[in-house]
């Protein structure tokens, strides 16, 4: 889950709070916390990859396949496949309700 802050500090300590752990990855673009399995993230909003909205990311094994699947059932590309770093690749797409959702996928 990726959540866009407008002041990272901030956000960092209260995210802290909230899941009583101080943050895995602690970077000016993105802090990043793992807590029972989920990935939390926090991103500077309006830069370069900041989502608009608050965004899960579902995680799949082969992410073209994933993006032709659901935008044959009817979803429409936001963002197109993207590396974000350390291997990780990245697609969001709006659900015919305009909601985002994230793809990611670890290589």
């Amino acid at each position: 889950m990726l959540h866009p802050v407008s002041d990272l500090a901030a956000a960092k300590q209260v995210y802290a709070a909230l899941l009583g752990m101080a943050p895995q990855t602690d970077e000016s673009y993105y802090v990043g916390y793992e807590a029972s399995g989920q990935h939390i993230g926090l991103v500077p909003a309006g830069g370069p990859q900041s989502p608009t909205v608050p965004t899960a990311y579902w995680e799949v094994s082969d992410i073209e396949a994933k993006l032709a699947e659901v935008t044959a059932a009817g979803a429409k590309v936001q963002d197109p496949v993207h590396e974000v770093g350390g291997g990780r690749r990245v697609a969001t797409v709006l659900d015919p309700d305009g909601n985002l959702l994230g793809l990611l996928q670890d290589q």
